[in-house]
């Protein structure tokens, strides 16, 4: 079995079972550790194999808050030249999570996730607040989290259909996907966010 301690010191084992260690809660204050998310432990709940999963899920949610909390309204809806806004990054992040993980559940798009599919292609003409949307973006972590904590590893490897042509993934795979390309997202929305503050 899989040990997260195996080359910790005897201090750094005692700060591991610390159950305070493994907690994160997405819409509470950014973490004042200077790890990255990785490196502080695992977290509490999830499975091991989908622990990485869970930290880059972390990153991208402490990361986008960063970059909203920087942003006025209008920088953060502003398109430098013809590249997609900052609001575009976080939208298009969350809405292909939600995507994705039910995908990951073995269950089709429902209705109202094909308007909000199709609802993508105007993001530029609607308005949005940074602090509403970095909590959305953190909400959508959370759900996250607690389907990576309700999913069992002997359902990483079952076969998953995505989208209408029903191509085969897994689960797995398809979680890491969705952490891979969240992540994305994100590093898309600090580079826009640099440039609109320049």
């Amino acid at each position: 079995m899989f040990s997260w301690t195996a080359r910790a010191t005897r201090g750094e084992k005692d700060l591991l079972f610390d159950p305070s260690y493994y907690r994160y809660m997405p819409n509470s204050p950014p973490t004042s550790s200077p790890q990255p998310p990785w490196l502080r432990g695992p977290i509490r709940g999830i499975p091991a194999l989908l622990q990485p999963v869970a930290h880059a899920l972390v990153d991208a949610d402490e990361d986008t808050r960063k970059a909203l909390a920087s942003l006025t309204t209008e920088q953060l809806n502003r398109r430098p030249g013809t590249a997609a806004s900052a609001a575009y990054h976080v939208q298009h992040a969350m809405g292909s999570l939600d995507r994705l993980l039910t995908y990951a559940r073995g269950e089709s798009l429902s209705a109202e996730q094909l308007r909000a599919l199709a609802a993508e292609k105007t993001i530029h003409e609607r308005t949005f607040e940074p602090e509403r949307l970095a909590a959305a973006f953190s909400e959508g972590v959370r759900r996250a989290h607690a389907q990576l904590a309700a999913t069992k590893e002997s359902e990483l490897l079952t076969v998953r259909l995505v989208g209408r042509a029903q191509l085969p993934s897994n689960t797995i795979g398809l979680l890491v996907h969705a952490a891979e390309h969240t992540a994305r997202h994100v590093g898309q929305l600090m580079t826009t966010a640099k440039v609109v503050r320049s």
